[in-house]
């Protein structure tokens, strides 16, 4: 299975909330998607459906692969502490989602295109991984010969938002994944506990 690429709107609509980030065209049609989606009454949805909408809902918002989500949600059960907490910051330690935390890129799908086209550094060494996961104190920077890229000067300097798990040097454009982020601190508005009850089935 492919990686999703079609329209953003439309899965946006699909969850009823921009899950991926500022778009208009999701503000002038905020109703589900198809020839009748404002006018279509929907049925009570069941306890299964309700938590694989969480799950997908997650996943388009990440960018990752259903192979690639059971994986970090094995990880996540096997490790101490809350399971579903625990997923999440699994999913906010990946190098593309840090990248566009960072505001080196606008969106995640652009985040793991910089990192993919080799523009992006972990602690002095290029990463072209974009799962790669980071530890605490790793330092992420942008490629000297990418420093000079329109793209990322135009996302840098439109990035307003400010994480205390994560610090930015916008003048030598490097920053430092900090520490791994406590579930008040990830503002996606996901219900992990579903999806955790959808896989212990």
């Amino acid at each position: 299975m492919a990686r999703y690429t079609g329209p953003k709107t439309r899965i946006a609509r699909k969850f009823g909330e921009a899950i991926f980030g500022d778009d208009k065209s999701f503000e002038r049609r905020n109703y589900p998607p198809g020839q009748h989606g404002m006018a279509k009454k929907r049925g009570k949805k069941s306890e299964f459906a309700i938590q694989l909408m969480e799950k997908q809902k997650a996943k388009y918002s990440y960018g990752i692969l259903e192979k690639q989500f059971r994986g970090l949600f094995k990880k996540a059960a096997a490790s101490k502490g809350v399971t579903g907490e625990i997923l999440l910051q699994l999913c906010e330690a990946r190098l593309d989602n840090v990248v566009f935390r960072m505001g080196i890129a606008p969106s995640r799908r652009g985040a793991r295109q910089l990192v993919s086209h080799r523009h992006i550094v972990v602690n002095g060494e290029v990463v072209d991984i974009a799962s790669y996961h980071l530890k605490a104190g790793d330092k992420v920077a942008v490629r000297e010969k990418s420093k000079s890229l329109e793209a990322i000067e135009r996302s840098l300097s439109n990035s307003s938002h400010v994480y205390e798990w994560i610090t930015w040097n916008n003048d030598i454009k490097e920053g430092t994944f900090v520490s791994v982020p406590a579930r008040l601190q990830i503002p996606e508005n996901i219900k992990e506990q579903l999806i955790v009850e959808l896989y212990n089935k």
